[in-house]
């Protein structure tokens, strides 16, 4: 287990479907339905979130998506703004790996999309670009 500030709690499984979107809200990240929520977040492979004491709310969270054999992928990554640089993010990351690690058979294949402001972290954890070697493409259903 990671050891939190004073006031964090770490808790296996993703936060409440409304705390999540206001979370990635908050975070930057992209922003999500409700009902995308709904669905995505039962579907994870293993998640966790940091609860803070005082308000009760989800201040970080991180998800791994994957088929439970050689494929992980890690997602949904965010600390609050105000809860950042309390080693929250590098908390959450770490419990997320410490699972693949635990429970994935050998090979297993981790990857995540790097926003910038989250390079730093997952260079520290081992991550390195894929480029030229291989690239993130995407496709965006209407």
């Amino acid at each position: 287990m990671v050891d939190l500030p004073e006031g964090y709690r770490l808790l296996d499984g993703p936060p409440p479907v409304d705390e999540y979107l206001a979370l990635r809200r908050a975070a930057g990240l992209s922003p999500r339905s409700r009902a995308q929520a709904v669905a995505a977040l039962p579907g994870s492979w293993y998640a966790c979130h940091v609860l803070h004491a005082e308000s009760g709310l989800a201040v970080a969270m991180g998800r791994v998506i994957g088929d439970g054999g050689w494929y992980f992928h890690v997602a949904d990554m965010a600390v609050l703004p105000e809860h950042q640089r309390r080693g929250l993010g590098d908390a959450v990351l770490t419990v997320l790996l410490d699972r693949i690690r635990a429970k994935a058979p050998p090979g297993a294949y981790v990857n995540l999309l790097a926003d910038p402001p989250g390079r730093r972290l997952y260079a520290r954890h081992g991550f390195t670009e894929t480029a030229p070697d291989s690239i993130g493409m995407a496709l965006k259903l209407p």
